[in-house]
């Protein structure tokens, strides 16, 4: 199953259910990186350092990152989803369509988003919308 690095805002009842699913999940807090406002690009060093794709909320930056940075150990991109259980669902869904996410901005979608319907996985090297 994936090694994932959940950052300091993403959903812990979703780092939960991916860890049930199989998933290695390390959340911020447990590596000592919470609350030290530590930029998107440091964040993304240490997932990679650590062999591990980041998981966030923070699709803008994310992007943005992955267009100017795209040698990475992968990024997961979540709209927001109250339901946590089918969040963590949709990003399992992902990871096994797609296990090796070198490079790679897999989107996960909230359904009935305006943009459910674009594909799941950017390949490297392709255009991405910043405004995501």
């Amino acid at each position: 199953m994936a090694r994932l690095y959940a950052d300091e805002n993403f959903r812990l009842r979703v780092v939960q259910e991916l860890r049930r699913l199989g998933h290695d999940v390390l959340t911020a807090p447990e590596a000592g990186q919470a609350n030290q406002k530590l930029p998107d690009d440091q964040v993304l060093a240490f997932a990679c350092h650590a062999n591990r794709t980041v998981l966030t909320d923070n699709r803008r930056d994310f992007i943005r990152l992955h267009r100017n940075q795209p040698e990475h150990c992968g990024i997961i991109v979540c709209t927001f989803d109250p339901d946590r259980i089918q969040s963590a669902q949709r990003i399992h869904a992902a990871l096994e369509a797609c296990p090796d996410l070198t490079g790679q901005l897999p989107r996960i979608y909230r359904p009935n988003q305006p943009d459910s319907a674009l594909p799941a996985i950017t390949q490297p090297g392709s255009q991405v919308d910043e405004t995501d």
